[in-house]
């Protein structure tokens, strides 16, 4: 990792925003927040910040001015990562951000740092990079990893443009054919009556232990074959996530909790991508949240055993049927006219005091972006893609997936300084006879 330390948190106030006045203000567009995104400005400090990363490894360093230069010339054609975020009586919304693009600078925090607007142009992600490694952070109320994804190709595609002009005798600078800049909800859009309370408040196992300084996150980087994980994920009869949750289930059963009996589950969330299952292109979020729920009954459970009840209890959630009743149940909330009329601050209050009383349920999240594909003439100039989650609220170990040119990167992100349940789920992973290559931020060599 970077180890540049700045004071400015992003963009210095010397570019200064265009003409706001009334007459222009009433000329600029607007949106309302989508569903999910109305909880990310509510729950947000420095230490819980919302804020996810994309990176992507290219074969040669970084040219920082050719970087702005791309992020300059796409950044007009997102207008969903165009906005700035306003508060009004009753709701936060967006409002199209006129300020130049943020600064692109080299990586100096930890990933998922706070993103301060009043220090970055309004805008609410950014864009640091290090050696040959580029990273995009966002606030989760923008959009989520699959919208993040889009806008990330397009800046390397730009990026490679300007930095190999021969691209440009095959390729046209603009945005790549078939990508959609819907901004629609679609949520709202897919909103059906009829649905019955979908999430538990029982508590859930929280790791805790001796944290790293404060401020600082540890991350490691595992690549694995994906032609293996298929070969011993279908040895178990599941599929490639549902047999890496299970190990990462596995992993905190043997090592956190010592292979005994708990009172309390182990309960890992698996966000779900909805666009397949309602054919939306949106670029804002539309995913729902399932859990994977082991419950130790018993001493010294198998391998085999919590993978057949992780992938059990997933299958039985992702349907159709199911993930239309949760995404449903959370929009029938938004739509209830009662708490329409309540004012921002005090729903702030109310969700905060839910939130809270909701994240006890949840010991940890992996969240699983899919295969990333490139164009062709791209794809000599880069190797590898990761994803990393911030922490949130008891929850002190998240995992990333995502895969890139037959290689599946699973991202460890974490506050503990203790590191077993990585290694266990590494070295089980080998012993059932995948080659893994691990990498580490060194956050755990000091």
């Amino acid at each position: 990792m970077g180890k540049k330390k700045e004071k400015a948190d992003e963009q210095p106030d010397v570019n200064r925003e265009r003409n706001t006045g009334s007459r222009r203000r009433e000329q600029l567009a607007w949106d309302k927040l989508d569903n999910t995104a109305n909880l990310f400005p509510v729950i947000a400090t420095e230490q819980m910040t919302n804020v996810y990363r994309i990176s992507v490894s290219l074969t040669e360093e970084i040219d920082r001015v050719l970087l702005q230069e791309a992020l300059n010339r796409i950044l007009p054609k997102f207008l969903v990562f165009r906005m700035r975020l306003r508060m009004g009586v009753f709701w936060y919304y967006f409002e199209e951000n006129t300020k130049p693009a943020p600064i692109v600078r080299e990586e100096y925090n930890s990933p998922g740092a706070y993103i301060d607007k009043s220090r970055n142009n309004q805008y609410m992600f950014r864009v640091t990079y290090y050696k040959s490694r580029i990273n995009l952070e966002v606030f989760h109320a923008l959009t989520d990893g699959a919208g993040g994804i889009i806008f990330l190709k397009e800046l390397v595609y730009q990026y490679l443009r300007l930095r190999y002009p021969e691209l440009l005798a095959v390729e046209k600078d603009k945005i790549s054919p078939g990508v959609f800049l819907d901004k629609e909800d679609s949520y709202i859009k897919n909103f059906k009556k009829g649905h019955a309370k979908v999430y538990k408040s029982e508590k859930a196992v929280c790791l805790n232990s001796e944290r790293l300084p404060k401020g600082e996150m540890g991350i490691l980087h595992g690549y694995f074959p994906v032609d293996q994980l298929k070969a011993v994920s279908k040895k178990y009869g599941v599929t490639i996530n549902q047999y890496l949750v299970g190990v990462f289930v596995y992993s905190i059963y043997k090592e956190y909790l010592k292979s005994q009996p708990s009172k309390t589950p182990i309960n890992c969330c698996v966000p779900v991508n909805l666009r397949p299952y309602y054919e939306s292109h949106t670029m804002k979020n539309f995913f729902a949240m399932v859990s994977a729920v082991f419950r130790p009954e018993k001493e010294n459970y198998t391998l085999e055993e919590v993978i057949e009840i992780v992938a059990e209890d997933l299958k039985a959630q992702i349907t159709p049927e199911n993930l239309n009743n949760i995404m449903s149940y959370n929009v029938s909330n938004e739509k209830n006219w009662i708490l329409r009329a309540v004012p921002l601050f005090v729903k702030n209050i109310g969700i905060k005091m839910v939130y809270g009383t909701s994240a006890k349920a949840t010991t940890a999240t992996v969240t699983n972006i899919g295969n990333i594909e490139l164009r062709e003439p791209y794809q000599k100039y880069v190797e590898h893609f990761y994803t990393t989650i911030s922490m949130s609220k008891g929850q002190n170990m998240k995992g990333g997936i995502c895969s890139y040119n037959g290689v599946l990167t699973f991202t460890f992100s974490s506050v503990l300084s203790d590191t077993s349940i990585q290694k266990r789920f590494f070295q089980t992973i080998v012993k059932d006879g995948v080659a893994v290559a691990v990498e580490s931020n060194g956050a755990y060599d000091e």
